[in-house]
């Protein structure tokens, strides 16, 4: 973790992430504006990072790296969100930045005392407004819809005006698109792939949770889409082996272990199925981690992330 997020917050922290950072893209790039990369790396980072960050301080080594990459989160938020700062992140042109704003702010929803009570009246004021404008973006009827509700989320975690529509909307469809056995659809087909993992399940059960003490409804809701990711996540346990490999399969491969994100959040928050237990989980997730990351070219000689699964393979972009 702290040899993902330091290249990048050590530089943004400054104002010179663009400066420091090359942009690679894949040999089959849709030709989208390369400047949301930026984007991209910042908010998906610190919403991994997030919890990690919530720990208490403490003087171990991990304790005061933790410290660090907290200190440099707080001012690379300020820079994201400044107009005047060459860090400044691509808020205002096409459609992609709705998705990365929602990874950007279920950071702060993860890390409150971190990552958003401690910024200045400023950046509170700006990361508001800029999340807001993004309203102007009208999601496609899939994962899209969550991006979109999960800054609803947030703006109602800090005590802020919220649209109820786009939240309710949200989860009426994901529950429309449920297939059983722990299963959702993206839209209106079914994707054999790890969108359950990467956006569905996590952002649906996080949002339900910033409602769920709203109404007896919220609530309801809330119970059923944690039995549903508990189920899928007693499935995904299943497909680590015992060699630490997972088959890989569907769109974005590139996201690499982000494919088990729902076993790490329930583990997290104590919430994993009975069938689970931690010290199981824990094996099987470090097992995937140590085979993804051994791989030397998953970086590049910057100390940035390469594309690719397990090492560089950037046709997988």
């Amino acid at each position: 973790m702290y040899r993902m997020a330091e290249p990048v917050l050590s530089a943004m922290a400054k104002g010179e992430l663009r400066k420091r950072m090359s942009v690679e893209v894949s040999p089959t790039w849709d030709g989208r504006d390369k400047s949301v990369t930026y984007m991209e790396c910042f908010g998906r980072l610190m919403s991994g990072l997030a919890p990690w960050l919530s720990l208490p301080d403490d003087e171990t080594q991990e304790g005061k790296q933790r410290k660090q990459l907290r200190e440099w989160a707080l001012q690379s938020y300020a820079h994201s969100v400044d107009p005047k700062s060459p860090d400044y992140l691509l808020w205002h042109s096409e459609g992609q930045p709705l998705v990365d704003s929602a990874f950007f702010s279920n950071a702060l929803i993860r890390a409150p005392k971190q990552l958003w009570e401690p910024q200045d009246i400023i950046t509170k004021e700006r990361i508001i407004s800029e999340l807001k404008q993004l309203r102007r973006v009208k999601p496609p009827y899939s994962n899209w819809l969550l991006f979109a509700a999960m800054n609803e989320a947030f703006f109602k975690s800090v005590g802020e005006s919220y649209d109820p529509m786009r939240v309710d909307l949200s989860i009426r469809k994901m529950n429309e698109w449920y297939v059983g056995d722990g299963w959702y659809m993206d839209g209106e087909r079914f994707h054999y792939d790890y969108y359950n993992s990467f956006v569905i399940q996590p952002m649906l059960l996080e949002i339900l949770e910033v409602f769920s003490e709203q109404s007896e409804s919220e609530k309801k809701a809330y119970n059923q889409a944690l039995k549903r990711i508990q189920r899928y996540s007693e499935q995904l346990e299943r497909m680590i082996s015992p060699e630490g490999t997972f088959p890989p399969f569907g769109r974005s491969l590139t996201y690499r272990t982000g494919a088990f994100q729902p076993l790490s959040l329930l583990a997290w928050k104590k919430l994993l199925p009975e069938k689970l237990s931690e010290g199981q989980v824990r094996a099987a997730l470090t097992a995937v981690q140590k085979r993804i990351f051994t791989n030397p070219t998953n970086f590049n000689a910057e100390g940035f992330l390469t594309i690719g699964f397990a090492g560089k393979q950037p046709e997988l972009g």
